[in-house]
């Protein structure tokens, strides 16, 4: 089979190479004016072998969305990757990848002591019902029990 480049920086990494759980640099975006938006891939799961549950995906995304900007101010999105197994970290201006990994750890340690789940309620979420903090600490919780892993991406 003959690989394609594609436009998608993800989807020319080869999955099957990886070993979850890890944190990289998986592009840099420079724009008109010299802002450079770095994107940072927080692989939480194994590809193909397992994902996270919708509910405590849904959760652990708003907590690490809003408690992740009490320790940095160059977070410009946090988004959850379709395949449910980790999350896309965007940073404007932002390339001390040591830095980011503590920042990660902190916004983790967060979660760990939040007792609810930011902005769950329907005025503030598209899909309020769908949410769970106890999987989202379950989540957390073994994210940071493997903490040593993390800058070890390919198997």
């Amino acid at each position: 089979m003959t690989e394609q480049k594609m436009n998608v920086e993800s989807f020319n990494l080869d999955h099957t190479q990886v070993k979850a759980p890890y944190i990289r640099l998986a592009d840099i975006k420079e724009g008109e004016n010299g802002d450079r938006i770095h994107k940072y891939d927080l692989r939480i799961c194994q590809p193909n072998k397992g994902h996270m549950d919708m509910p405590a995906l849904h959760s652990l995304e708003h907590l690490l969305a809003e408690k992740s900007r009490n320790h940095t101010d160059k977070v410009v999105d946090i988004s959850p990757m379709g395949c449910q197994t980790g999350f896309y970290i965007a940073m404007i201006n932002h390339d001390d990848y040591d830095e980011v990994v503590s920042i990660v750890e902190k916004t983790l340690n967060d979660v760990l002591e939040a007792t609810e789940v930011p902005a769950c309620n329907e005025m503030q979420c598209g899909w309020a019902a769908s949410h769970s903090l106890e999987g989202a600490q379950e989540l957390a919780k073994a994210l940071l029990g493997k903490r040593s892993e993390w800058t070890e991406v390919f198997a």
